[in-house]
């Protein structure tokens, strides 16, 4: 590949960043370990979303449709698996504590933690904190 391309090589294989926008809620990387993936699951009123990998521009809309696919009395969003969070996540979470108001817990990773501390929102009701 040549300098400055954007495609990103798998093993074996080419992918074009546009395959990271894919429909589904995680991306086949080739044999590597998913970069993102949502999944969700209910239980009675409670819908509990386990977030993994990188949460970008990119797969925050795909987290944010996740925790609005089936309705709920309470939502937790565990984030305890996130290894990157950028403003797009933040923006998706808040979207949510706002759509949620007193039901929507979020699990951060300690990455997750500092990024939102830093945002000014390490204080917020819904940031549930080990």
């Amino acid at each position: 590949m040549a300098s400055g391309d954007s495609r990103h090589r798998a093993p074996g294989r080419v992918v074009a960043p546009s395959a990271r926008l894919c429909q589904g809620v995680s991306v086949d990387q080739g044999g590597v370990p998913p970069v993102f993936s949502a999944s969700a699951e209910v239980d009675g009123g409670h819908l509990r979303v386990v977030v993994t990998g990188e949460v970008d521009m990119a797969t925050a809309d795909t987290m944010f449709q996740t925790a609005l696919r089936d309705p709920a009395e309470r939502i937790t969003l565990d984030l305890r698996a996130v290894t990157f969070f950028d403003s797009a996540a933040i923006h998706a979470v808040v979207r949510l504590a706002q759509r949620h108001p007193g039901t929507l817990a979020v699990l951060p990773s300690r990455q997750v933690s500092r990024v939102l501390d830093i945002a000014g929102l390490g204080d917020q009701s819904w940031l549930h904190t080990a």
